[in-house]
């Protein structure tokens, strides 16, 4: 089983993850001697739990307010289609 880690331990090293005083989180492992994937992932759990300070809109996946956005702009799109639709039909 892997080790564990106190909530405070990774709250610092988040910490200064989030400060940018040491560079990408490879350098803030090293610091720390801990693994990439290990801080990897603690970086990942915070910005899931929208904790983390960065930009989320900088990540490749999309925010649920934007997954949202979409789907009203689908369902638009849908009542739209059928309007135009009807509309022809009447002709």
């Amino acid at each position: 089983m892997g080790k564990h880690y106190s909530k405070e331990f990774k709250n610092q090293v988040l910490n200064d993850y989030k400060s940018g005083n040491y560079g990408g989180y490879p350098q803030v492992a090293k610091k720390y001697g801990i693994s990439h994937g290990t801080l990897s992932n603690w970086i990942y759990k915070e910005k899931r739990q929208g904790n983390l300070e960065n930009d989320i809109h900088k990540t490749r996946g999309k925010t649920k307010e934007e997954n949202i956005d979409y789907k009203e702009r689908y369902e638009i799109l849908k009542k739209y289609q059928a309007f135009l639709k009807a509309q022809r039909e009447k002709k």
